[in-house]
């Protein structure tokens, strides 16, 4: 790749370092000059630019970056689309991240120009979160650089995987001394209970006993012939020795202990232990609370499938003092957590129109390719990464209503969709905003008579989406031109309320153009509207 200062009349096919304002136009930095682009450039009196240009052998970031994520995706982890050389893993379900830190270690020795980021090993993880970013620094990597990547994961396959939780029905022994409340005990049951259920699991039965050696061991007896599985056993006084009360009564149920203590604070006296082939528990006091603690991580690994050895247990000690210090200026407890996922985007589909421009048809139930407009708008966005739909309905509210309703939307009625497109858009912003509150990031509004906008259109805005690195309104191009569904930031949900008119929120990006990011399309999809009959008329001519 060439990298450096180059006259702008020779910039087309080039791509820009940096952004650069040209009277009052604003060409952002990776973009992919054109000879428009250098003619605007050349008038606004622009006579070089930092640029860079790909060579023979040079794969672009976007490509480089999907051939990678593609290498490294494993089971249960999907590939978002790529963008500014960025492409996220992200996780389908519940579960918790399996990898060899070595390989990534290794990966990213290959290469300045290319790296990859995860979240640590084992840690739980839930549906839609990022669990690994591949980035490509510059522009483009060599073709050699892929190969050699590749090469490693195809060596340690599958490199990265969601290890998924599986249903388990666990049995629980509660033991207890002389004197102490049952409140205690009932409390420690619904800890277990809310624990279990975080890792799509059950608590089927629990057993209460006298905290003595012969009580536990039919308890676990029990337990075990019943079938329950894994069996926790939480005594009334903490293990202190693997000869102690609960691991002797494990030991005589026919129990087997592993390992007692775990570099794990809080957590330390865990005991591990198994009956047959199933996982035996003797949990540590600290346990009682629901605060983070190594019977956690235990109980996690083994709802994912994981062997659990003694050794992966006194390998545990990187990471493991959990305990809150009284020197940190702000105790854990009293921050928010902060959960990298992947965008939380619901879709605006504005079907409220009078189809005017259509004579005496409802554009929106053209039939098209055999179904509704309307229908192949909402189908085509619910195959996406959207979360959430919600259809804007106005005129003829029934018959939209009837063609979609065995589909996963929201319906909310605009009763004054004949003053103009911005009160459905209003409507539509409004229920996102009271129905999802913080859960939402951002709104893809689409229109309902655009039924050539794909699913991986709209996963690509999606992908381009990032507020804190200045891409918060995400406008489709084709050929220089912007064009729409247009994905908007949750910040700006306020003054899109605030619209007027049938021109949409068009307004508000030329006043927030420094959030405002051009995603490149290859299709002219997002410049085309069905709303005559001739529009109609050519639509389907094309589609023959």
């Amino acid at each position: 790749m060439r990298f450096g200062t180059i006259p702008v009349a020779d910039a087309a096919g080039a791509i820009l370092a940096h952004s650069t304002n040209a009277s009052g136009a604003r060409f952002k930095k990776g973009r992919l000059l054109n000879e428009d682009d250098v003619a605007a450039l050349t008038a606004a009196g622009v006579t070089e630019v930092i640029a860079a240009r790909l060579e023979d052998g040079d794969v672009h970031e976007d490509e480089a970056a999907a051939r990678i994520a593609a290498a490294v995706c494993g089971e249960g982890l999907r590939m978002a689309v790529p963008f500014t050389g960025r492409c996220n893993l992200v996780a389908d379900g519940d579960g918790l991240l399996d990898f060899d830190p070595e390989c990534i270690d290794a990966l990213n020795l290959i290469d300045e120009t290319v790296t990859i980021a995860t979240l640590n090993r084992y840690e739980p993880v839930r549906a839609g979160q990022l669990v690994a970013t591949i980035k490509i620094i510059p522009f483009s990597t060599p073709e050699a650089t892929l190969d050699a990547w590749e090469q490693v994961a195809a060596d340690n396959a599958p490199l990265l995987q969601l290890a998924a939780y599986k249903p388990m029905n666990a049995g629980l022994v509660l033991t207890s001394v002389e004197g102490m409340k049952e409140s205690i005990l009932d409390k420690t049951s619904e800890t277990v209970r809310t624990r279990l259920a975080a890792l799509d699991s059950t608590l089927g039965i629990e057993l209460r006993c006298r905290h003595r050696q012969d009580e536990i061991a039919a308890a676990v007896g029990s337990l075990k012939a019943q079938g329950y599985s894994p069996i926790l056993v939480f005594g009334a006084s903490a293990i202190v020795d693997r000869r102690d009360v609960v691991p002797a009564g494990i030991e005589d149920a026919g129990g087997t202990v592993d390992h007692f203590g775990m570099p794990v604070d809080p957590g330390n006296l865990l005991l591990l232990a198994h009956h047959g082939d199933d996982p035996v528990i003797g949990v540590p006091g600290c346990a009682r609370s629901l605060k983070l603690n190594g019977f956690d991580w235990v109980l996690q690994r083994i709802a994912a499938g994981i062997d659990t050895s003694r050794t992966d247990i006194m390998r545990m000690g990187g990471g493991g003092l959990l305990k809150e210090i009284v020197s940190r200026p702000q105790p854990r407890e009293k921050l928010e957590p902060v959960v990298p996922h992947e965008p939380r985007i619901a879709a605006v589909i504005l079907a409220a129109g009078q189809s005017r421009r259509m004579g005496a048809i409802n554009k929106l139930l053209a039939d098209i390719d055999g179904i509704a407009m309307v229908r192949r708008v909402v189908e085509n966005v619910s195959a996406s990464h959207v979360r959430d739909i919600v259809v804007v309905t106005g005129h003829e509210q029934d018959n939209v209503r009837d063609i979609l309703k065995d589909l996963d939307v929201r319906f909310v009625h605009n009763p004054d969709y004949a003053a103009g497109l911005s009160t459905s858009l209003k409507v539509g912003i409004g229920h996102v905003e009271s129905a999802f509150g913080s859960d939402v990031d951002g709104a893809v509004v689409c229109l309902g008579d655009m039924p050539r906008v794909s699913a991986s259109l709209v996963n690509k805005l999606i992908a381009a989406f990032n507020p804190l690195e200045g891409r918060g309104v995400c406008v489709p191009t084709y050929d220089g031109k912007r064009g729409n569904p247009v994905l908007w930031p949750a910040e700006l949900f306020s003054a899109m309320r605030k619209i007027s008119g049938d021109v949409g929120a068009r307004h508000i990006i030329g006043e927030n153009e420094e959030m405002v990011c051009e995603v490149p399309v290859e299709d002219d999809a997002i410049l085309i509207d069905i709303d005559t009959v001739q529009a109609l008329s050519d639509y389907k001519k094309a589609a023959t």
